[in-house]
């Protein structure tokens, strides 16, 4: 697949705090499933783990040891996942919008596919709150998932914070995000908490209170990126930290747009530089963005943590390039 062209700004990124040392790190479990690339976790009413694979499957993991089962396949490129209040899947689809699946009838149906007369280009995360409105991102809308590190590289906010109203109306949130990703609402439903990847930053939108309908920051200048959210126990904000910060990107960012283009045009996709790989996971108070619990630990074979989730005593991870799933027993 080609490279679609690249339009860089120059960007100032955000600066770089240092977070508390980690915490002790308990023993990783890997957990072998078809596919790879297994972007995000969630977990089902009934306790089993699910994910989505590069190849455009929807797969489901017995915790306690069974055989993983296939559940559907999208077509696409699944990514972020988020069961609704009546036990079907969302999911974030990259080539095909948000889409939502029904395990009782096999039945798929897209809700979004286009926002304002223009293509959802690259669905990233959603979730449900109990009235049945939805809120997701799109990480940018000039990017697919493939080529995902224009997106980086181009350094131009792109991204959004989308809602989807019960009668199908979507309106935007937020826009101008740089690389828009996990979103979760607080444990009481008083506001969502958003991530921007390349920001380095949680922010929260107010849905209710005397803040309502503004956007307040939570936790800024992380010294890496933030992927994937989930809210766990005590309300806690789970964070996937993919990586920590491109210093290369970060080097660039700022600079004439012309070395970027350059580097775009001249080097093949496969080339340019991934992250390093490492397993990190922190949690953070939704409500002034303290370090709860940093779980922080380098594996041969696993790292580039995308998706987390805590379900019955253990935190599920999920990853953006390779085989399996992962856990730490909590």
């Amino acid at each position: 697949m080609p490279k679609p062209p690249i339009d860089p700004v120059r960007w100032q990124p955000p600066g770089s705090r240092p977070l508390p040392p980690p915490d002790p790190t308990p023993a990783l479990t890997i957990v072998e499933i078809p596919g790879t690339a297994a972007e995000d976790v969630v977990v089902a009413a009934d306790g089993t783990i699910w994910t989505g694979v590069e190849d455009g499957r929807i797969i489901s993991v017995d915790p306690a040891g069974g055989a993983p089962r296939v559940i559907t396949d999208t077509g696409g490129r699944p990514l972020g996942l988020a069961f609704t209040r009546d036990h079907r899947l969302l999911i974030c689809d990259s080539h095909r919008g948000l889409l939502r699946y029904d395990p009782g009838t096999g039945q798929m149906e897209t809700l979004v596919s286009e926002v304002a007369g223009k293509p959802l280009t690259f669905c990233s995360n959603a979730v449900e709150s109990s009235d049945g409105t939805i809120y997701f991102t799109e990480s940018t809308n000039r990017f697919h998932y493939e080529h995902y590190k224009g997106s980086v590289i181009e350094a131009r906010g792109s991204g959004s914070l989308l809602r989807r109203d019960p009668d199908g109306s979507v309106s935007v949130l937020a826009a101008g995000l740089h690389f828009a990703n996990g979103v979760t609402l607080t444990a009481d439903e008083s506001a969502v908490v958003f991530a921007e990847s390349t920001g380095r930053r949680l922010s929260t939108y107010w849905l209710s209170g005397p803040r309502r309908g503004s956007i307040t920051p939570l936790v800024e200048d992380l010294p890496g990126h933030p992927d994937n959210i989930s809210t766990g126990r005590d309300g806690r904000i789970w964070v996937a930290m993919v990586s920590d910060r491109n210093a290369l990107s970060d080097w660039l960012s700022p600079r004439a747009p012309v070395l970027r283009r350059l580097l775009w045009r001249l080097t093949p996709y496969r080339w340019l530089p991934d992250p390093a790989p490492v397993v990190w996971v922190v949690a953070f108070d939704p409500e002034d963005g303290r370090v709860l619990t940093q779980f922080r630990a380098e594996h041969r074979d696993f790292g580039l943590v995308t998706g987390v989730v805590e379900a019955d005593g253990r935190l599920w991870m999920g990853r953006i390039a390779g085989p399996g799933l992962a856990y730490f027993r909590l």
